[in-house]
């Protein structure tokens, strides 16, 4: 069985030799390669691949939001999640977009190979451990917009830009910080960030 397999990832020297390191593996067969998570849905319509190699990082989408789309409307196609950081956080929310396996990029070439064939076979492959640690962090305690404006702090952006960017005052935003401290056990906007990236409770587009 050849197995058709859409790749997505925004950095395209890794797109290219990863493209080029699955066509090696006589029973794989690229059908498609993207760039943006916006593009992924498109890409699956067109090619209908059996497997979705989903990077999370990418412009226009991020691959957990483009990994919910893709399950929504064809359901057919099973979904990987490949990340370069291995959080418990991605993982829970990798498994609640319907993926059915979730690969970090340090992993042996032999790995993400038996990944993809268990994977078309029907198995959902995740790393026990990783596993193990998804489960005890259980749900983020944040509120969306807690998120949101936790999120918008990337890049050392300022309460006022924050403020300015969501449409929100400036009181506001501090309002949402001090309460998204607290829920992530920190003490300043920093720590915060740094915590709710870690556990990936914030999307990974900036």
């Amino acid at each position: 069985m050849v197995i058709d397999i859409l790749l997505a990832d925004d950095q395209e020297l890794v797109r290219t030799a990863l493209a080029a390191l699955l066509e090696l593996e006589d029973d794989f067969h690229v059908v498609a390669t993207v760039g943006r998570g916006d593009e992924v849905v498109g890409a699956v319509e067109r090619t209908r691949p059996m497997i979705a190699l989903l990077d999370i990082e990418m412009p226009g989408m991020d691959g957990i939001s483009a990994a919910i789309e893709v399950h929504r409307r064809y359901p057919a196609c099973r979904i990987i999640i490949l990340t370069t950081f291995g959080r418990p956080g991605y993982l829970r929310r990798a498994m609640e977009s319907g993926a059915s396996g979730f690969v970090v990029k340090d992993a042996p070439a032999a790995t993400l190979a038996a990944t993809i064939r268990s994977v078309a076979q029907g198995h959902t492959v995740v790393d026990p451990v990783l596993a193990g640690e998804a489960l005890s962090i259980g749900q983020s305690p944040l509120s969306p917009r807690e998120t949101e404006v936790l999120g918008a702090c990337r890049y050392g952006a300022s309460v006022a830009e924050v403020a300015a960017r969501l449409c929100l005052s400036e009181g506001t935003v501090r309002n949402y910080l001090s309460s998204a401290i607290a829920k992530t056990g920190t003490h300043n906007r920093a720590s915060a960030l740094l915590r709710a990236e870690e556990l990936g409770w914030l999307s990974s587009s900036p």
